[in-house]
C-alpha cells in the first residue's frame, strides 16, 4: 500500500511538473523576444546606450497597447563592449534565450563577428550605426539590415565637401585600423584619387586607445596637408584633435558618424571648435522624431544620445515587420520588410534587396559653440 501511494505520488508530481514544463514553454512562445546587441559598457557606450532606450519606448509603447497580435514584447538586452570577440558570445547568448530578432549590433567590427551566427540560425539583425559597405553590399550576410546610409556614401560626401566648399587640395587621410574606420578611410582616398582637384598625401592607421598621438601628428603636419579625413571613433578623433590644435595647427578635421557625438565635444573641449563630421540628415521637423526626443525626455529625464532615431527606427521596423508578416518566420519576416512602407522618426522607409534602408542619408555638420550644427 505505501508503494502504491509512492508511485502515485511520484506520478502526480511528474504531471505537475510535466504540466508546469508545457505552459511555461507556451507562455514563452507568448512572447515575441527583440534582442537589443551594442557596447552598453565601455569607451563606446554613448552610441549603445541610446539604443537601449529607444527599444525600451517603442516596446512600452506598443505593449501598452495590447502588444502584436496579442504578443507583449520582450527585450532581451546584450552588451559587447563593441568588441568582435565579444560580439560572437553575445550573439550565442542571445540565440540561447530564444531571440526571434536583433536590433544592433552598433560597431561594424562586431556586427560582422555576429552576423554569421544569426545567419546559420535564420534571425534577422538590424543595426542603427553599422556602416561598412560590405555587410549590405558582399552579398555575405543576406540576414542584415540597417537603418543608416554606408559608408561610401558618407566618405563620397566628406571628400565632395573637402574639395568643392572648403577648396583643399592636399588632404591627409587617417584611420583606426577597423573595419569601420579603415574601411571609411579606404573611400575616402579612393574618391580623391578619383578627383583632379585633390591629392592624398598621406594615408595612415592609428592604434586605438593610445595616450599619445604625437607622430602621427607630426607626420600630418610635415605632409603639408590643408586638411584631415579620419575614419573611426570619437575617442581616438578627440586625442588626435587636441594635440593638433595644441601644435598651433589649423587644418580642417574632418571625419564620420562615429565623432559625431556629444562625448567627443566634452572630451575635447574648446579644441573641439571648428571639427566637421558627417551624420544622418537632420530629422528635426520630422513629427515622429520630435515625438521620439519628448517621450526620451520624459522617460529619461535628458536629450537622447547618437543614433537614437535610427534605432528607434529599427526597432519600429523589425516589429513593423512581424506584425504584417503575422509570424516570426524569417521569409515572412524578411518579405515584409522588402515590401511593408513604415513611418520613423527618418522617414517612411522600406529596405532594398540588399538591406539597405530606401530614402536616407547624410549632411555635414560643423562643432560651433560647443554643438553640432547642420552645415547647409
Amino acid at each position: 500500500m505505501r508503494k502504491s501511494i509512492r508511485k502515485l505520488f511520484v506520478t502526480a508530481v511528474f504531471i505537475i511538473f510535466s504540466v508546469s514544463m508545457i505552459t511555461g514553454a507556451a507562455c514563452a512562445a507568448d512572447t515575441i523576444k527583440l534582442g537589443v546587441a551594442g557596447a552598453h559598457s565601455g569607451d563606446l557606450a554613448s552610441y549603445g546606450i541610446p539604443s537601449v532606450k529607444a527599444a525600451e519606448l517603442v516596446v512600452k509603447d506598443i505593449n501598452s497597447r495590447g502588444g502584436i497580435d496579442g504578443k507583449k514584447v520582450e527585450l532581451l538586452v546584450e552588451d559587447d563592449v563593441c568588441k568582435p570577440e565579444v560580439a560572437t558570445n553575445t550573439a550565442t547568448k542571445l540565440l540561447s534565450q530564444g531571440v526571434n530578432v536583433v536590433m544592433g549590433h552598433i560597431c561594424s567590427g562586431a556586427t560582422k563577428a555576429a552576423l554569421s551566427i544569426y545567419k546559420d540560425a535564420n534571425i534577422i539583425c538590424m543595426s542603427p550605426s553599422a556602416t561598412n559597405p560590405p555587410l549590405t553590399q558582399s552579398g555575405n550576410y543576406p540576414n542584415f539590415y540597417r537603418t543608416i546610409a554606408s559608408d561610401d556614401a558618407q566618405a563620397k560626401l566628406e571628400v565632395d565637401y573637402a574639395l568643392g566648399v572648403l577648396k583643399v587640395k592636399k588632404i591627409a587621410v587617417l584611420h583606426d585600423k577597423g573595419d569601420y574606420g579603415k574601411g571609411l578611410a579606404e573611400f575616402a582616398k579612393l574618391f580623391i584619387g578619383q578627383d583632379p582637384r585633390g591629392e592624398v598625401v598621406l594615408f595612415e592607421g592609428v592604434t586605438p586607445g593610445a595616450v599619445d598621438y604625437s607622430a602621427v601628428v607630426q607626420k600630418v603636419k610635415r605632409s603639408k596637408a590643408e586638411a584631415v579625413i579620419f575614419g573611426g571613433y570619437h575617442p581616438e578623433a578627440s586625442k588626435i584633435v587636441m594635440q593638433m590644435r595644441k601644435k598651433r595647427m589649423k587644418t580642417h578635421f574632418i571625419s564620420d558618424d562615429g565623432v559625431k557625438d556629444d562625448t567627443f565635444i566634452k572630451v575635447a573641449g574648446k579644441y573641439a571648435e571648428g571639427v566637421y563630421a558627417t551624420g544622418p540628415k537632420d530629422t528635426a521637423k520630422n513629427p515622429m522624431a520630435i515625438a521620439a526626443k519628448k517621450a526620451h525626455q520624459k522617460e529619461y529625464g535628458a536629450d537622447p544620445g547618437a543614433f537614437f532615431l535610427e534605432a528607434y527606427a529599427a526597432t519600429l521596423a523589425l516589429l513593423n515587420a512581424i506584425d504584417k508578416a503575422g509570424s516570426t518566420d524569417y521569409k515572412a519576416i524578411e518579405k515584409a520588410l522588402k515590401t511593408e512602407y513604415v513611418e520613423t522618426p527618418i522617414g517612411k522607409i522600406k529596405f532594398d534587396d540588399k538591406g539597405d534602408a530606401i530614402g536616407i542619408g547624410f549632411s555635414i555638420y560643423q562643432v560651433q559653440n560647443g554643438v553640432y550644427v547642420e552645415v547647409k
